[in-house]
């Protein structure tokens, strides 16, 4: 009885233990299968050159060149050289744009003779933009400068006669030129979509180059009246001045009347800091409004024509009104290439020297637009009107 007593408690221990064994097995946590994701190969993207000309820089002190250097660093356009005497202003855009030791002139002719580029490009003082005209023209290359044309009319003038002399390109560069807006505005009223063009409001400016930034470097000639010309008259009264000889078909102004303010004395104290700008013609007038005391920053056109009105807010945005039927429209549409970038427009007027001739970075325009800036000037230090 005992026997059989101890083999039934053996037989019951030995079915626990094959229980528990049996648990164990089963609550084992199989390993996760990992499944390693397919990996997209990446495929270097090749930039794409906006123009194959080989480029040349005439001065860094411009803020406007981080356009043109940040165009180089992505590879869209060649430069061949850069002519700068100041070597912190070198070091500066070297270290922020990578740029080789091997581009850097200490004189522009040296660069040119040394590299040989299809055309240089001018961010350096207004009133310097006549050296590199000085230098380039005998070498036969072409230039194409930051807005305006020159700090006077008389440099303008030597400028163009070296232009002329040696068959040059001598081009002008206006931010607004790039804006589908403005170009949809002059499409309509050259097409009489809004009449005869009688009356053109242009407004331009900031809140002061020093209040929105600008560097030491371009405010130290910026606000000179010798090395930039003026003050918001020149920096920013070109801009109404070009936009008004495009939309007058390269027509002279028969009388220009300008007044200037000086509100910010303590901080601009050599230049004027507001100008308002009446232009004559035979059949419309043109005010330009050009400051650096706006609130904001504003770069807007207005043309009034016999039939209607158009507004271009910005680079995108307009309005219209014809027989008081209003349409506002958002020009997402990019400007045609090459006409959509200063770089593509420069390569384009080169290969074919019949284009850039009438149009807002021509020469002959420019020429007009110096005239009027000239006038305004005459008539801020005489108190009158000045016919042309």
């Amino acid at each position: 009885m005992k026997l059989s007593r101890s083999l039934f408690c053996l037989f019951i221990l030995l079915a626990a233990f094959r229980s528990i064994s049996f648990a164990q097995d089963t609550t084992k946590v199989k390993p996760a299968v990992t499944t390693t994701p397919a990996v997209t190969p990446i495929v270097p993207v090749t930039p794409v050159l906006l123009s194959t000309l080989r480029l040349g820089i005439a001065g860094m002190s411009h803020d406007h060149v981080n356009g043109i250097l940040s165009d180089y660093q992505q590879g869209k356009v060649i430069i061949v050289g850069i002519a700068e005497t100041d070597k912190a202003l070198r070091t500066k855009y070297k270290e922020r744009y990578h740029l080789p030791d091997s581009i850097f002139y200490d004189d522009l002719k040296k660069m040119c003779t040394t590299t040989k580029p299809d055309a240089v490009l001018g961010y350096n003082p207004v009133a310097k933009h006549i050296d590199v005209v000085e230098t380039c023209a005998p070498l036969g290359i072409s230039v194409m400068v930051e807005k305006p044309l020159a700090a006077t009319l008389a440099q303008a003038k030597r400028m163009e006669f070296l232009a002329l002399k040696y068959y040059i390109k001598l081009l002008t560069n206006y931010e607004t030129t790039w804006y589908p807006s403005y170009q949809h505005v002059y499409n309509m009223a050259s097409k009489d979509s809004i009449g005869n063009i009688r009356k053109m409001v242009v407004h331009d400016g900031h809140q002061g180059p020093k209040e929105i930034g600008c560097s030491k470097e371009f405010l130290s000639w910026l606000t000179d009246p010798e090395l930039n010309g003026g003050g918001a008259l020149i920096d920013f009264g070109c801009y109404g001045a070009d936009l008004m000889t495009w939309l007058m078909e390269g027509q002279r102004p028969v009388a220009v009347t300008a007044v200037a303010r000086h509100f910010k004395m303590n901080v601009y104290p050599k230049v004027e800091d507001d100008v308002n700008i009446v232009v004559e013609y035979p059949t419309a007038t043109g005010l330009i409004e050009a400051s650096w005391n706006w609130p904001f920053s504003i770069k807007d056109l207005e043309v009034f024509g016999d039939k209607g009105y158009m507004h271009a807010f910005d680079k995108n945005n307009t309005l219209t009104r014809v027989n008081d039927v209003q349409t506002n429209a958002n020009i997402t549409t990019a400007l045609e290439a090459p006409l959509d970038n200063p770089v593509t427009y420069l390569q384009m007027v080169l290969k074919n020297r019949l284009l850039g001739i009438n149009d807002r970075s021509s020469l002959k325009y420019n020429m007009i637009v110096m005239q009027i800036l000239d006038a305004a000037k005459r008539s801020i230090a005489e108190g009158k009107r000045i016919v042309l």
